[in-house]
């Protein structure tokens, strides 16, 4: 049966959001329906609702979330009712290429719930009869009670952990580890930069002292983020307001520069400034999302000279099946402080305050509760 829940809508550009009926249908085949309990507010909510990401609008927005299991569809074997469950925005399909070839984290075509869920009320735009259809961010939208997915987007995880903190792991926290650890191949002994210390740069200053890197450098403009970035694990801070990033992270690195640079702001001069910070045959990281109408200038006698690795981490280059339980239980170990990244858990109805407090550098991450 349809349900009838409470979810947050972005209803235009710009517009500031609110809380309505949502009606999330049974899941169909390869669906799942799962009871939210905790979901981060992160940027890329805050770039649905300018409209920086499509004007598909109404968006229910969320999604760096975990919950439990209520339904699943017809052929749905890998989760059942009652499972907790970290949702992710990238169900592979096992098919294409990518998968075929071992390689499942680069998967071509991965995969969303099939049904819309919808407004109560409103205009149909659906066979059915319903409200207007809504766009969940990232396949999941999960600032709702309740939301309807792809089942492969739901991935099974210890039940002892904390909601508010396992649902980290589906976004900013996977793509800033998998970025040390994944995509830079951060190892015993490395030297790490990481430029942009938010939630993506201190989870990569955090998985780089996972890795046992002996040096990892917090860059940034704000003395408050340096701060944390140094309770997460940076053994040193640049403020790049006040010095040339580049030089000050040679300095730290006995002239050579870092092993690895992991830029996490998504700018061209920042992106710069990783690359020629890093040593020779290092590896630069672009884990920071750009605007699409910037562009990269760099001289390519000095791409060829320098030699080395440029890469881009998407999600961390993360595989949840792998990367969630396994990170998971090093939380639980004492291993890695998912806690750390919780700024404050709010309620639904404070989304768009916490939108404000997260332009202003205020906080972490917040986390909705149910």
């Amino acid at each position: 049966m349809t349900q009838e829940v409470r979810g947050v809508i972005a209803p235009g550009r710009g517009e500031p959001v609110r809380v309505e009926t949502v009606l999330v249908p049974a899941p169909g085949p390869g669906e799942a329906v799962v009871r939210v309990q905790a979901c981060g507010v992160c940027h890329t909510d805050l770039h649905y609702r300018e409209g920086a990401i499509s004007d598909d609008f109404p968006f229910l927005l969320g999604h760096e979330a975990a919950g439990l299991v209520e339904e699943v569809g017809e052929g749905v074997t890998d989760v059942a009712p009652g499972d907790f469950v970290i949702l992710n925005w990238r169900a592979v399909c096992g098919r294409c290429r990518a998968c075929l070839r071992g390689r499942p984290w680069y998967c071509f075509d991965t995969h969303n719930a099939r049904q819309r869920m919808t407004l109560a009320g409103g205009t149909s735009r659906t066979k059915s009869g319903g409200g207007q259809e809504l766009s969940p961010a990232l396949g999941i939208g999960a600032f709702a009670e309740k939301t309807l997915v792809a089942a492969g987007q739901c991935t099974k995880v210890d039940p002892s952990v904390a909601p508010s903190v396992a649902g980290l792991l589906g976004c900013g926290v996977m793509a800033g580890i998998g970025a040390a650890l994944n995509t830079g191949s951060v190892t015993r002994g490395d030297s790490v930069a990481v430029i942009g210390c938010g939630g993506v740069g201190d989870a990569a200053i955090a998985g780089s002292r996972l890795a046992g890197a002996a040096r990892i450098i917090a860059v940034d403009i704000d003395d408050r983020k340096l701060a944390t970035a140094s309770a997460m694990g940076a053994t040193h801070t640049v403020n790049s307001r006040n010095q040339d990033p580049v030089e000050a992270i040679r300095e730290l690195t006995g002239g050579f520069g870092a092993d690895v640079v992991i830029e996490a702001v998504g700018r061209p001069e920042t992106y710069q400034q990783a690359f020629y910070a890093r040593d020779l045959a290092g590896t630069v990281v672009l884990v920071g999302v750009p605007d699409p109408a910037m562009r990269l200038d760099l001289p390519l006698l000095d791409v060829f000279g320098r030699g080395g690795a440029l890469k881009s981490s998407w999600y961390g280059d993360c595989l949840p099946s792998r990367d969630f339980p396994m990170l998971i239980d090093l939380h639980l170990q004492g291993r890695l402080d998912l806690g750390a990244f919780v700024s404050e858990t709010i309620a639904l109805d404070e989304v768009e305050a916490a939108f404000a407090r997260m332009r202003d550098g205020d906080v972490l991450r917040s986390v909705v509760v149910m």
